[in-house]
Order: C-alpha cells, then structure tokens, then sequence
C-alpha cells in the first residue's frame, strides 16, 4: 500500500535535514519540468544514501537520472576513486542534472550516459556492486535481463515504484505502465539465485540481493 503522505512527512521530520543542495534542485525541479514527481525526493533519497553507505560501492548504475537527486544520493556511499554510471534516455535533462553533479563536486565521479539503458549497458565491460533501477516501467524486465549479467554475488538491485500508486493490485489492468511493474514483480518473485524484500518508502522500493 502506498505511504499515507502524513506518515510519510511524519518520517521526513524525524529523518535527519535534507542535503541544501538537494532542496534547492527538487525546488527546480518542480519548477523547470514536468512530471516533477519523478524526483527522488527527501525520505527516499535518505534512504538510497544510507543503502549506499552501508554497501559502500565501488561501481554503482543507474537506470533514469531524471534530474540527478538520486545519483546524487547514492554517490554519496561511493568508495574513493568509485564510479557511478547514470542513464537517462531524454537527452534534454543531461545539462541541467550535470550542473547539480557539479554543484556536489561529482563531475569525476558520476558518468552520465544518454540513450537507452539497453543500448548502453551491454557495453559497459563492469560488473556493479549497486544497481538503481528508475526507468521506463514497460521496461523494468528488460532492464533486469540486461543487469544481472553486469553484477556478481552480494551485488544489490534496487528497484523503484514497485507499488505503482497500488495500481499492482489491478491485476488485470491494460495500462501498458502498470503492466510493465506487475509482470516485473512476477518475474522476480519467480527468480532464482536471489533474495528480495519490498518496503513500502513511497511508491515501494523492492531490494535485491544477488546469491
């Protein structure tokens, strides 16, 4: 079930202060673009950081940079001298989320690839400690199919909007959106070889543990 939005402003008061910086771009964001809610926002984006640090990643991929809130966040967990490859498909988005990874002092640590994830990362010769997936939900299987080849045991995939707005408990829904998540948390309830758990931080957050 989807957070009660005062449960959820309830947990971001007793979280510890959201990052300036990304106050200020999750401000912009809301005003520049729409479909702001695509950003990763406080609660979430905390938690993303904390999974991170406690990770400690050398390698880190993300599927849908949007506006760079959660690259930003989960970079924040890198290993020294880590890397984290960002893919976004809208190439009009690539400057503006730039200049806030340059405002973190990330330039050198964040690689931002445009175009489509199943183009990109079968090329990327690296196996990822982290993965972030916040795509195109039609595409949430495609993306998995392609990733689980880039990770090793005891890698971790993330996978956001699990919940789709409890539009998952339509089962028979058309939407091709709502489609797309149910069949991908089909496919990975069925997997083998992993482990996951799904918690209710926003929209739902599903964790996969590689065995």
């Amino acid at each position: 079930m989807t957070m009660n939005r005062w449960i959820e402003k309830y947990l971001s008061d007793y979280s510890s202060p959201e990052d300036p910086l990304l106050e200020d771009l999750y401000r912009q964001t809301h005003i520049r673009f729409v479909n702001p809610n695509m950003s990763t926002g406080h609660l979430q984006g905390k938690l993303l950081e904390f999974l991170s640090v406690m990770i400690k990643p050398s390698l880190i991929l993300e599927i849908g940079t949007f506006t760079g809130y959660s690259a930003i966040c989960l970079a924040k967990g890198l290993k020294p001298g880590g890397k984290l490859y960002t893919v976004e498909k809208n190439d009009e988005l690539k400057e503006f989320a730039g200049s806030y990874l340059k405002k973190a002092g990330l330039e050198d640590s964040v690689i931002q690839l445009t175009g489509r994830a199943q183009d990109l990362v079968p090329s990327l010769d690296l196996k990822f400690d982290l993965v972030y997936i916040d795509g195109d939900k039609r595409e949430y299987k495609e993306y998995y199919n392609i990733i689980i080849r880039k990770t090793r045991p005891g890698s971790f995939i993330l996978a956001d909007n699990i919940l789709w707005g409890e539009k998952v408990l339509e089962r028979h829904s058309r939407d091709p959106q709502t489609r797309g998540i149910i069949e991908f948390n089909d496919m990975i309830r069925d997997q083998k070889g992993i482990g996951t758990v799904i918690l209710p931080v926003r929209d739902g957050l599903m964790l996969i543990r590689v065995l």
